[in-house]
């Protein structure tokens, strides 16, 4: 099985982190793989390992040639990792992320695409579902476990009332939630290992994408103002000198709860 994962390398949220003078996120300093990324990279190891063949290929879109979230998935055991970087994605919205992701994909055949359910620096939860129906790929999202089956996966939908048993038919795409697998840790190995498995960096230009559809000649939005988020006010404190529950009995009717 020859699976893609989407990978983000985003700002390490351990490190103080900025806005630039347009409202955007600063990624000029050191980028780290997203953690929530982590989950969809075991998941396609183990499938692989599952059938005992095929590898497990990162796709990456990062400014300035950033490899070092790279170079963590391929210590975990991916065999490769194709990143895009160029200047004229910087302000990329989701959509215009999908668009590239889904050509460099596309440039190979791939029997599962593995996303995670959104990440931690942008949290907008559709790039998955877009990236689907850009490729024309059937797809699941939410998944919470897959097993490998004959030509397909049965794959449990997390919902609000419990799981959706759903088969999905190859090639298709997967989003993964947070918890669906438990990551394992780069070893020594692994990380020398990492240092010379092979990164394919292609340009926009590599894509067939004009640079009016990305970018921020693309951008479908624009953050126009950000404002720090008020401080949570102290609560009541009621002292029971005896009758306490009668205030707590008048405040709770004060919100309409009884």
């Amino acid at each position: 099985m020859k699976i893609a994962v989407c990978v983000k390398q985003i700002p390490d949220p351990a490190s103080e982190l900025f806005l630039d003078p347009k409202n955007r996120l600063d990624r000029t300093g050191k980028l780290v793989l997203d953690d929530a990324d982590t989950y969809g990279i075991e998941m396609a190891l183990r499938l692989v390992e599952d059938g005992n063949e095929g590898e497990v290929v990162l796709f990456s879109m990062a400014p300035h040639n950033e490899v070092a979230g790279l170079r963590t998935g391929l210590s975990l055991g991916a065999s490769r990792a194709v990143l895009i970087s160029d200047d004229v994605l910087s302000n990329s919205d989701s959509l215009s992320t999908a668009k590239v992701l889904s050509a460099a994909i596309s440039q190979e055949d791939f029997d599962l695409v593995i996303t995670g359910t959104e990440s931690t620096d942008g949290y907008s939860g559709i790039m998955a579902a877009q990236l689907a129906e850009l490729m024309q790929l059937p797809s699941v999202t939410f998944v919470k476990k897959v097993t490998r089956t004959q030509g397909d996966l049965l794959v449990e939908r997390q919902t609000e009332l419990g799981f959706d048993e759903v088969k999905l038919k190859l090639p298709g795409l997967i989003s993964l939630t947070a918890g669906s697998v438990e990551p394992r840790y780069p070893n020594f190995k692994g990380i020398m290992a990492a240092k010379s498995k092979p990164i394919k960096q292609l340009l926009l230009s590599d894509l067939g994408i004009d640079a009016s559809e990305v970018g921020t000649n693309g951008a479908r939005q624009e953050i126009v103002d950000v404002t720090v988020a008020p401080t949570r006010a102290s609560g009541d404190v009621i002292e029971d000198t005896g009758e306490g529950y009668v205030k707590i009995v008048e405040y709770l009717e004060a919100l309409k709860i009884v």
